[in-house]
Parts: structure tokens; C-alpha cells; sequence
């Protein structure tokens, strides 16, 4: 790998596994310092000794929680680049029929709410940057955003509204005259150790693996390190000029028919 992130520091949310272990990995190997977040503990000191990264423990929902979390990643290492604002979850989501409140509140706090409350904390911190206000903020979404599923409507509707987050904070931060960049990105399925779980415990685990592999006209999922090399790219200097942007990773899932 190279050192393109070198002297940089990154902050990345639901840091303990999939995507966000993988940007933790990517981003380290790059040469950028990493703080990321999460509350799977034993995960979490695995990540840290592979990779020297440091764990905060906090849900990104909790307000409360990240005035901690920044003042500790300032204190320790004196500045803030990169934040990647990845976490996310599913769980207790339904259909606009079936979705029960404490399931649709559940989902908005920790996508929406938590990513808020993240690009939030960033913009703060990266203004105190010596040398000036500048860095880059990513933000998972979902190819959900553009393809709602009508069975994950919390999660469909956090995904698309996330969109509008990074352009208006984007927005703000050049009319504020900072060079903080704010962009999204839209996995489509992903080869995750929770994606292959749920495919080895289906009743036709090679059927399963096949539905997932053929949602992308390239006919297979992406890799974690694929995804983590998109948020390296937004997250270095290469990519000093794009900010309120999209960036489509789904394989052309999301590009149009495929035909019969």
C-alpha cells in the first residue's frame, strides 16, 4: 500500500466489523492514524492490536457521547481529516405495513440521527485543524438509496435521506469557506462476514449465494477491500475537488435494466 494518507488522522464509526473493519485496515495501511467507534469490545482490541488503531466505545446515536470521543481523538492526536461515518443497521425494520414504531425510531436514530450527530462532530473538529479548517467526511449509504427495498422501508428511507445530509453539509462548508468536504457512497451487496453467515445458514446456502451474486450485472458481490478503497480515495488529497458528490460501488446494479 501507500503512504498517500500519511500525517492524516481518521475517525470511522461501526469500525469493529465489515466495511467499517475493512476502512480501519485500508486506512492504516495507507499511513493515516485511526480512531474508530463501535461496541463490540472483543472486536474491537483484535482491530486495535492488528492495526494500532484506537477504540473508542459509543453508539453514534448518543449526543451525549461525542463531545468524549472527539476530545479524546483531538487530544491524542492534535487534529481530524478524515471521518468516515459508516455505521449503520437493519435490524427490527418491516414493511410501511408492518414496521412497528420502536423499530422505525430504532433505525432513524442510528442512520440518520448518528450520521448527523457525525458529520456534525467532524466539521467542529476539522475547523480547529492547524494549518486551517480542511478535511474529508464520507458517508456510507446504499445503493437502497436510489433502489428502495419495500420490505426495508426505515433502512431505504435513512439510506436516500443521507444523500441530502452530505449535500447540504457540503454545501455549508464551502459557503463557510473551509475546504471540509462532504461525499457519499452506495455499496450494493457486499461480501461481508454477516452477508456469508446469512448464506451459510439458508437452507440452500449455494442458492442463496447466487441470489446475492446475481443482483449485480457483473455477477458477483463486492469485496470489503473494494469499498475501502473508494472511501481511501475521497478520503486523500487526489480527491481535493469532489465534494456533494455520489459514488455508485454495486457492480452496475444501480445503472439500469438488464434485459431478459
Amino acid at each position: 500500500m501507500s503512504a498517500r494518507l500519511e500525517g492524516k488522522v481518521a475517525l470511522v464509526t461501526g469500525g469493529t466489523s465489515g466495511i467499517g473493519a475493512g476502512a480501519v485496515l485500508r486506512l492504516t495501511a495507507d499511513g493515516a492514524q485511526v480512531a474508530f467507534t463501535g461496541s463490540n469490545q472483543e472486536a474491537a482490541a483484535t482491530l486495535s492490536k492488528k492495526t494500532g488503531a484506537t477504540f473508542y466505545a459509543s453508539r453514534v446515536e448518543d449526543a451525549a457521547s461525542w463531545p468524549a470521543v472527539m476530545d479524546g481523538i483531538l487530544a491524542r492526536y492534535g487534529r481530524l481529516d478524515i471521518a468516515f461515518a459508516n455505521a449503520g443497521i437493519a435490524a427490527g425494520d418491516g414493511s410501511v405495513e408492518s414496521i412497528t414504531i420502536d423499530g422505525w425510531n430504532g433505525i432513524v436514530a442510528v442512520n440518520l440521527t448518528g450520521v448527523m450527530l457525525t458529520v456534525q462532530a467532524a466539521v467542529r473538529a476539522m475547523r480547529r485543524n492547524p494549518g486551517g479548517p480542511t478535511g474529508s467526511i464520507i458517508i456510507n449509504s446504499s445503493m437502497s438509496a436510489y433502489r428502495p427495498m419495500g420490505n426495508f422501508v426505515a433502512y431505504s428511507t435513512t439510506k436516500g435521506a443521507l444523500i441530502a445530509l452530505s449535500k447540504s453539509a457540503a454545501i455549508y462548508c464551502a459557503n463557510e469557506g473551509t475546504q471540509i468536504r462532504c461525499n457519499t457512497i452506495h455499496p450494493g451487496v457486499v461480501e461481508t462476514d454477516l452477508i456469508r453467515t446469512v448464506i451459510d445458514q439458508a437452507p440452500e446456502p449455494k442458492a442463496a449465494r447466487a441470489q446475492f451474486e446475481n443482483m449485480a450485472p457483473l455477477k458477483r458481490m463486492a469485496r470489503v477491500d473494494e469499498v475501502a478503497a473508494l472511501v481511501a480515495y475521497l478520503a486523500s488529497d487526489e480527491a481535493s475537488f469532489i465534494s456533494g458528490s455520489e459514488y455508485g460501488i454495486d457492480g452496475a446494479t444501480t445503472a439500469g435494466m438488464m434485459g431478459v
